[in-house]
């Protein structure tokens, strides 16, 4: 099973679900939700245990967010491509172009990056990896979904999806 896969699970991802999250709205709220995840974790030296408070808030969020926005079916905006990408990345890999795969293997390696050294700062309580390590992620998930558009257009014209 894929990570992709893994985690469409965890958050129940329902083909209505997909469907909402494919709007622009749910895709750049999720990119605004990455700040206040990391100041909640971050907050646990100022208020101990209850930083778990916003941080179950960000949580509830990121988990309610793929299904509150309208659905889009028909993608056209450049978000609402990737997220179509993502569902076919997550349900029908086989079916993805070998390029498509290689390159995927290869954006995923700043995001790793990134996520360790977000880790590490944020168990650390040290800035500059925490600030690098969520530039990165950021940066890595953009680059991520720029070539989940790619594959999904690939794969439209081709008759595939």
């Amino acid at each position: 099973m894929s990570a992709t896969g893994a985690i469409a699970r965890a958050f129940s991802m329902s083909d209505d679900a997909w469907m909402r999250h494919a709007n622009p709205w749910s895709v750049w709220t999720r990119f605004a939700a990455i700040p206040p995840l990391v100041l909640s974790i971050w907050s646990r030296a100022w208020i101990g245990w209850w930083c778990l408070l916003p941080l179950a808030v960000v949580a509830v969020w990121l988990w309610l967010n793929p299904r509150v926005f309208p659905p889009v079916e028909h993608p056209t905006a450049w978000a609402s491509k990737g997220i179509h990408g993502e569902m076919v990345w997550a349900r029908r890999r086989t079916d993805v172009p070998p390029a498509h795969r290689t390159a995927f293997r290869l954006v995923a390696v700043p995001g790793i990056v990134g996520i360790a050294l977000l880790a590490w700062g944020l168990v650390a309580l040290d800035v500059w990896p925490t600030v690098t390590g969520a530039v990165l992620v950021v940066l890595a998930q953009l680059w991520r979904i720029d070539r989940l558009v790619w594959m999904y257009e690939d794969m439209a014209r081709a008759g595939s999806v």
